[in-house]
């Protein structure tokens, strides 16, 4: 009855079908986007009734960790249904941290909504979500969310985010006024006035007195920002001539669709203000999936073509592939071809509504769906159902990691289980990367962030049932010598029948920093037998693994110059040893140092965080070599310093604090560079306390 209502006289010459949609929900942490679903599928009735994020009873948002921190923390899927019309919304996370899982699924959406409010220091991180859209050609809309306790009027409001976008954004709606409490909307094209009603679709009033004259001023300047791509349209109102409401539609749908202008509308998703208008306009403007299709390069032939949005591990239902359909239809049983591998058979088509998958029939060009069982599959996968695979369509890489976590699980046993959970984690968020230091003895857990690592973590222990203990990577520190030194090294042991004997001599000399290792043979005469002198260098490798200071040496050139065998007791492991004697103990006498690795970082950060950024990297020993406008992005900075690897550990944490939450870097290794005094020598009690 409910959908009824809705439909009733609500006739445009735009609305035609154009299949299935797929609509991305996407906007600065904590925005509303969760809550802007939920409205949606209330209205669309999908749900009996909206739920609430602090209640916890939202269908976004629904995982353990996703409710403990109240925080979206990975992609959620909905598929309702308005006027006739199947549309799945992805409620993307806004945190920086998981951006990950929006970029993946950006690309085969048909259009997006940035949900936003008027809070000037989000405006950095909307300019993040913006980019990402104008980078990937997204066509998308504004929603200024939270209108019901806006302070500022929304003219000002627009003035303060359009420096977040590069194209123009259009106001589509002007708030109604009630003393300081907006109370409705006017809508510039229909040029019509609605007063909003709490959970209800807003009421038709007459336009009249001030908000006539307002109306008519916004929608001035709405008709001559559309003018600027329409040169038709330019001279109707040159000419003071009102243009036809359809042609006003026709326009702002071409203009969307062309990503020549970012529609604004107004509401309040808590209340289920504005959701109405929100969906029309997307029935009436957003494209379909022959437009997405065509915008990616899909040249149809019939097969089924489809893209990997995102990968699931279900408790029951074993690996869920969440996937656009751009091409044909799929059934339960369909064989799918990924680039150079075969990604599996389907088993079981499924409708998405949170964490619920519904099994349902086949699945048509348009619908996003989640294939059962998948195994070859990977999320940013182009999967094709025909006869021969297709090139990837899109290719999303994730940002370079920038915080690190060692971990082990909690109880020994539970290590096999660990390595299993590890590989469908990294499935299901492919921003987490996991190293095994074999050098260290340590599996190192990378991400993007604090949060990042922290809900990985609780995932692991949560839904594979692997609880872990962390810590912080160990640096990798290095040592080397100042002082050249000669120096015998002699193995003799006598125990019944045949002994064992080895001597040698070596010269140990310090190398230029990145010098490496050296072993020269400077034996003449046969003093020490050719077929021992691998063993001699084996042997003297075997003690640089583990110099004086605890680390392993670098930067060092041995020259075995002399020594002496024994016809029955030298042996190959004899003289291993004799070598390894001699670099255990002449190391000691070369003035050992600590080497610790810099690296080079770059920091993007807005403007006005600069200064700030400058300070943390001073007082973790950063050497600043200077800082530049970040190109092609207005407001930010690139700061380029050198620092130590000890101190990159968890400056991303600080980045955050300081640039509320939208900073970040990048490092590289660039050299080696002596560690002395008080540092030095707590990292060497540290490296001993441990041993």
């Amino acid at each position: 009855m409910q959908q009824a209502t809705q439909q009733k006289g609500t006739s445009s010459p735009l609305i035609s079908s154009r299949g299935p949609r797929t609509i991305a929900l996407v906007g600065p942490f904590q925005s509303g986007k969760t809550t802007l679903l939920d409205a949606i599928l209330a209205r669309t009735g999908a749900i009996a009734r909206q739920g609430s994020v602090d209640a916890g009873s939202t269908v976004g948002d629904a995982s353990k960790e996703a409710r403990q921190h109240k925080m979206s923390v990975e992609a959620t899927f909905a598929t309702t249904e308005f006027m006739g019309d199947s549309y799945t919304f992805v409620d993307c996370p806004g945190s920086i941290e998981f951006i990950h899982d929006m970029r993946c699924v950006l690309p085969a959406v048909d259009a997006a909504v940035v949900v936003c409010e008027a809070d000037e220091k989000k405006v950095p991180q909307l300019q993040l979500i913006l980019r990402e859209l104008e980078d990937q050609n997204i066509p998308h809309f504004l929603f200024l969310n939270k209108i019901d306790k806006a302070d500022k009027r929304v003219r000002e409001t627009i003035k303060l985010l359009q420096p977040a976008s590069r194209i123009p954004l259009l106001l589509r709606q002007i708030p109604i006024w009630n003393g300081d409490i907006v109370s409705g909307f006017v809508d510039l094209a229909l040029e019509r006035a609605h007063v909003y009603r709490e959970y209800a679709a807003s009421e038709v009033i007459e336009l009249a007195g001030e908000n006539k004259d307002r109306e008519k001023e916004a929608r001035f300047t709405m008709l001559e920002t559309l003018a600027d791509h329409d040169d038709e349209l330019l001279e109707q109102l040159l000419g003071d001539m009102e243009p036809p409401r359809d042609r006003v539609f026709d326009d702002l749908a071409k203009e969307l669709r062309e990503r020549e202008v970012c529609p604004v509308l107004l509401g309040a998703a808590t209340r289920s203000n504005g959701v109405l208008r929100l969906l029309k306009a997307l029935r009436h403007e957003a494209p379909g999936v022959k437009e997405t299709a065509a915008r990616l390069g899909l040249k149809p032939n019939g097969d089924p073509v489809a893209i990997v949005l995102k990968t699931f591990h279900t408790a029951h239902g074993g690996k869920m592939s969440v996937a656009r359909l751009l091409n044909g239809e799929v059934a339960d049983g369909a064989n799918f071809l990924a680039p150079r591998r075969d990604a599996g058979r389907v088993s079981g088509v499924f409708t998405l509504m949170g964490a619920t998958f519904s099994k349902r029939g086949a699945a048509k060009a348009g619908e996003t769906v989640a294939f059962g069982k998948l195994d070859g599959a990977k999320t940013g996968d182009t999967l094709s159902a025909g006869k021969h695979a297709i090139e990837a369509l899109v290719s999303v890489k994730p940002f370079a990691p920038i915080l690190a976590m060692a971990v082990q699980a909690k109880e020994r046993k539970d290590d096999v289980k660990l390595g299993v959970a590890f590989t469908k984690l990294t499935e299901e968020d492919p921003s987490l990367t996991v190293i095994h230091n074999t050098e260290n003895h340590e599996v190192v857990l990378w991400g993007q962030g604090e949060m990042h690592l922290r809900v990985a973590t609780e995932r692991l222990a949560d839904r594979y049932g692997v609880p872990v203990l962390m810590h912080r990577p160990k640096v990798g520190y290095r040592e080397t010598i100042r002082k050249s030194i000669t120096i015998r090294g002699r193995h003799k042991k006598q125990s019944g029948g045949h002994g064992q004997f080895g001597d040698v001599v070596l010269e140990i000399k310090p190398l230029p920093r990145e010098g490496g290792f050296k072993f020269n043979d400077m034996i003449t005469g046969g003093v020490v037998p050719r077929n021992y002198i691998p063993a001699v260098e084996e042997g003297v490798k075997d003690a640089l693994t583990h110099g004086p200071l605890g680390f392993p040496v670098v930067d060092i050139e041995v020259s075995l110059t002399d020594g002496s065998y024994h016809t029955v007791d030298s042996s190959d492991m004899a003289f291993r040893t004799a070598g390894r004697i001699a670099i255990v103990e002449g190391l000691p006498q070369c003035q050992p140092v600590l080497l610790e690795p810099i690296h080079l970082v770059e920091i993007v950060c807005p403007n006005d965080a600069t200064a700030r950024i400058n300070a943390i990297l001073s007082g973790r020993r950063g050497h600043i070599l200077g800082f530049d406008t970040r190109e092609g992005w207005d407001g930010w900075d690139t700061v380029r310093a050198q620092m130590a690897e000890a101190e990159i550990g968890d400056l991303i944490v600080e980045v955050r604090s300081a640039t509320a939450g939208v900073g970040s870097f990048s490092f590289k290794f660039d050299h080696m560079a002596e560690l002395t005094g008080r540092q030095a020598d707590q990292v060497v009690a540290a490296k001993r306390a441990a041993e």
